[in-house]
């Protein structure tokens, strides 16, 4: 082997930094671990909150120490950027999608314009969007040209505004307008993009993800770790949208006469149950008529749909009624019903109702009448706000301060002057909450612009209200349209699980090679744990995340980087067969191998490429891994094990068997005629694809999961087994028919599906969907558990929701065109290589018939076997992921086949199949020993390494075998065939 001094050289290096990357992760786990021994033994477990303490108390080590020098070189705090990142199904916390709502955008660059074909188009292209993958933009100019008429975009009601007159002008066509429009969008966007980062950047998590998703208006975040997942929710959706109004004052008797007149006109409008007893008494509704008369209202004898929900306003305060949080939404859905506002006196013509801000645990909160006008703006907006900052006011308590610009300084004097003089409040307004509403007692107004948001805030919250007030608003409106929550504990059991069956398959093929090919084998495991070194090592390097399937890529790399090694020490066993000496044998081994490992790295790494491009998320991170372990295997089991094993032969007297006594005569004088058994396989085959798809199309089909149908799916812990179909019924009669409910792993756990709402966008429907789900289920649960116990962990825990998914339908939608496409350009992909490597068709065709077998039985058992597993075999991201593995992993093994056979045919000629049947017998021994090889490392998956890649493990096992059948059963069979009637065909005419 030439240049081994630049190898060597290379190798060391390259280890070298290996090594210095992963330090990092070294450190921190060591510091870490030491901060929880600090904080387990610092405050007894009997203490009450005993986990946010140790949380707490672990937190304050690590800051105490963070900028200590560690090893002459580094800090905690530097070590914890550098370390390997973890994704969210190993460390805990929250994945989102966020969509930035382009009809918003779209809205506020047409300066929110009444015109009705505008209008109608952004309808005619929301209703398009829900079941369709392309933009929403594309859509719009669609709709709008259908319906356009005479109009243009660059109409002074349309585009051609003041806003837009620097870049758009009457003259202009429809199609000069689009590309300025589009990059109006794109720019809105990016600054959505900015402000999120921002917000993030301050929000404390390290490590966080933020990235754009083409140019779809989707953005992706990533925080794990995060424990706090409603404080996370509410910073990356709030679209801090400031605002600053004047209030009613509380005891104004138009609101006063306004509430009863409503009441009475809902009496005839809606129908409302009625209750068993009335818990208020009349003084009450004394205080909150006032001065109104109540002969009329008779609480004993009839039923109130509005007063009977409200409570009078607390005194000093400037909400004018108060009701309970549950209540909010119907009282919000009682005032904006047409109806009713035809009630609103003259004087309250633009009145504006808007809710307080609900504290953590607040079951009352107040209403507030805001005084608006007819474009409904506010007195200022949030945009003179010039710095923010978390602050404590005069009491100490937790508040956020204000500096605005001059500006804002003038208004603010004006607006402070003018409630000054009419006894109102300044109602302070963030994303549609009232946070405070302070009256002001300063005569003349406050000057300065300098304002105070104050109320029932912890520190936290000061921080983050302050942290998107700097980062400034969102242009539009971010919904999540996708989100994934992990509670740490998961996360944890995540990590103990992957670790488990990264142990278990790694002794294995340490073992088997060395029982295998004896001293050889031993230097082959030393290139493979070089091999794990790089790989870890290129993860920390790239700044990779490291996920749950992640690992499992990595635990098949073990099991698949063998087969270069098998393929090598097979070729060698050839050429000392041949009577070669054993330095000859071994660098023409090495030199015949080459082309079989580079063909069968080459088609896997091409599947996983698409995988990268077309998946999200984890299975991204399947990807990246798999992409990695090819390259570092390809360089430790060619260049690796040759230097270990010249550096053993160097020594004189040293023998190297490539075998032991067991192994030594295995598949030596095998002769097994494969063709001739073809048709007994292409019947069998036959048989097993019919009943597949007798199973796919008229039987139980396949199970889809949330990522293809959309909807939100929770992984429920229980402390007792429990019965899922007795569940599943009671679910029913609350979310509505489609609720399905089945074990997930123990008999006490189970993963809850539901379509409840799907459409519906808005933290709000998350919350009311969990509290629906907690008191169906409470019942299953010890007593005493709290809705915060059930929901989403913020801290280590046993039981309650340990993880939920959410898929909106249009992201259902791009996810299941996604893997169709991914599907079918890596079988376009691998027919394109194989054929520009064989310079035939009838190769490319017999590849791609295996594949096409191969996944066409995957399918059928899991239609066939979907509702008997006791696992999950839903039809998701991983699974498409498993597939693809497949395609590649059935192509590896066909291609290795394939490549013999040129060889073996290229020297010898066709004759009648016979050397085509010599190929198959050669590289059986081959053949057999990765496929064990990698079953065994996939069992160990399956069996250790978690509920969630069972499924995935499941294709994967089954792919395999089937594949490993088809590359000697199907592929060769049908390229044969179809070679040999070219090949005849072509005898004929030469005849002729």
């Amino acid at each position: 082997m030439q240049n081994k001094g630049l190898i060597k050289l290379f190798a060391f290096l390259f280890g070298l930094v290996s090594i210095y990357q992963l330090s990092y992760t070294f450190i921190t786990n060591n510091v870490e671990k030491k901060a929880a021994t600090y904080a387990t033994n610092s405050i007894s477990s009997t203490e009450t909150d005993y986990l946010n303490l140790r949380k707490d108390l672990e937190t304050r080590y690590l800051d105490s120490i963070g900028e200590e020098s560690i090893m002459g070189f580094t800090s905690y705090n530097d070590a914890k950027k550098k370390e390997l990142n973890k994704g969210l199904d190993l460390k805990g916390g929250i994945n989102v999608t966020l969509q930035i709502s382009v009809k918003d955008i779209l809205k506020g660059l047409a300066n929110n314009t009444s015109n009705a074909k505008f209008n109608e188009a952004l309808a005619n292209a929301d209703a398009a969007s829900k079941n369709s993958s392309d933009t929403y933009i594309d859509l719009f100019f669609q709709a709008f040209e259908n319906l356009k008429g005479d109009t243009k975009l660059a109409s002074p009601e349309v585009f051609a505004n003041k806003s837009l007159s620097d870049v758009i002008n009457f003259q202009m066509t429809d199609d000069q307008v689009k590309p300025i429009i589009r990059t109006k969008i794109d720019e809105s966007i990016i600054s959505a993009f900015e402000v999120l980062r921002e917000r993030i950047d301050g929000f404390g998590v390290t490590q966080p993800n933020i990235q754009r998703e083409g140019s779809s208006g989707r953005i992706l975040v990533e925080l794990p770790g995060a424990r706090d997942i409603a404080r996370a929710q509410e910073l990356l959706s709030s679209t801090a949208q400031l605002e600053f109004w004047e209030t009613y004052r509380p005891d104004n008797q138009n609101l006063s006469q306004f509430l009863f007149a409503a009441n009475e006109r809902l009496k005839t409008l809606v129908e409302v149950e009625v209750p068993e007893t009335v818990s208020k008494p009349e003084s009450e509704i004394d205080s909150l008529l006032s001065d109104v008369a109540q002969d009329s209202i008779d609480f004993a004898s009839e039923v109130n749909p509005l007063i009977s929900l409200l409570i009078p306003g607390e005194p000093g305060a400037q909400s004018f009624v108060r009701a309970s949080t549950k209540d909010t939404a119907q009282i919000s859905a009682y005032l904006k019903m047409p109806e009713i506002r035809r009630l609103v006196p003259k004087e309250l013509q633009f009145v504006k109702f808007l809710w307080e801000r609900p504290t953590e645990g607040a079951e009352i909160v107040g209403l507030y009448a805001l005084q608006s006008n007819r474009a409904a703006t506010p007195r200022i907006s949030g945009d003179v706000v010039s710095d923010a900052r978390d602050d404590f006011d005069p009491r100490s308590r937790p508040a956020v301060t204000m500096s605005m610009n001059t500006r804002g300084a003038k208004e603010w004097q004006k607006l402070t002057s003018d409630a000054n003089l009419n006894g109102t409040g300044i109602a302070i307004v963030l994303d549609n909450k009232v946070y405070t509403a302070p009256g002001v007692s300063q005569v003349g107004g406050i000057s300065g612009g300098r304002s105070e948001i104050t109320g029932s805030f912890t520190i936290n919250e000061t921080k983050d209200i302050a942290n998107v007030l700097r980062a400034g608003k969102l242009p539009a409106k971010a919904e999540i349209v996708q989100s994934e929550i992990v509670g740490p504990s998961l996360g944890q059991e995540a990590i103990d699980s992957g670790f488990n069956s990264f142990a278990i398959a790694m002794v294995f093929v340490l073992v088997w090679m060395i029982f295998y090919y004896g001293r050889a084998g031993a230097f082959a495991d030393v290139a493979l744990l070089f091999n794990i070194l790089l790989i870890f090592g290129v993860l920390t390097s790239i700044k990779a995340v490291l996920t749950l399937p992640g690992i499992a890529g990595i635990v098949l790399t073990i099991g698949m980087s063998v087969d270069a090694n098998v393929l090598i020490f097979e070729r060698i066993k050839e050429e000392i067969a041949k009577g070669k000496g054993k330095s000859l044998a071994i660098a023409d081994g090495f030199s015949n191998a080459l082309s079989s490992i580079l063909d069968a790295n080459i088609t896997t790494g091409l599947t996983a490429v698409i995988l990268f491009v077309f998946g999200s998320g984890p299975i991204k991170g399947f990807a990246t891994t798999l992409i990695i372990g090819i390259l570092t295997s390809l360089f430790t089991a060619i260049f690796i094990t040759r230097l270990l094993i010249g550096w053993y032969l160097s020594a004189k007297d040293r023998k190297l068997e490539f075998s032991t006594g067991l192994t030594k005569n295995l598949f030596k004088n095998v002769h097994i005629n494969f063709l001739s058994k073809r048709k007994y396989a292409y019947i069998f085959s036959t048989v097993l694809i019919v009943i597949g798809l007798y199973s796919l199309f008229f039987g139980p089909g396949l199970q889809q999961g949330v990522d293809f149908l959309g909807g939100r799916s929770y992984q429920v812990r229980f402390e007792q087994p429990v019965n899922p179909s007795e569940m599943s019924t009671e679910l029913n009669a609350v979310f509505g028919t489609g609720t399905n409910v089945k074990t997930y792993g123990e008999d006490n756990q189970v993963m809850i599906t539901t379509a409840y709402k799907v459409a519906v966008e808005g933290i709000e429907v998350d919350t009311e969907i969990q509290n629906k789900l907690f008191t169906t289920l409470q019942k299953y649960f010890p007593d005493g558990t709290s809705f915060s116990d059930f929901s989403v962990a913020n801290d280590d825990k046993a039981i309650g929701i340990m993880s939920s998914k959410k898929v909106g339908p249009t992201i259902a939608d791009d996810i299941k065109s996604n893997a169709f496409w991914a599907i079918i350009g890596s079988l376009a992909v691998v027919f394109l290589y194989i054929l520009f490597r064989f310079r035939k068709w009838q190769f490319s065709l017999g590849a791609v018939a295996a594949v096409f077998h191969d996944v066409l039985i995957v399918l059928g058992i899991f239609s066939i076997f979907g509702k008997i597993m006791p696992f999950n075999m839903e039809i998701d991201q991983a699974f498409i992921a498993a597939i693809l593995t497949v395609i590649g992993y059935s192509l590896n093994d066909t291609v290795v086949v394939f490549d013999r056979i040129r060889e073996i045919v290229a020297e010898r000629g066709w004759s009648a199949g016979e050397n085509t049947n010599l190929a198959l017998n050669s590289t059986l021994g081959r053949t057999l020993n990765t496929s064990l090889t990698t079953v065994i490392v996939l069992l160990a998956i399956f069996a250790f390494g978690g509920d969630s890649l069972r499924g995935f493990m499941f294709a994967m096992i089954i792919g395999v075998v089937v594949g490993t059948y088809s590359s000697l059963f199907i592929a060769t069979p049908v390229m044969f065939d179809t070679l040999k009637k070219s090949t005849q065909d072509g005898e004929e005419k030469e005849e002729e």
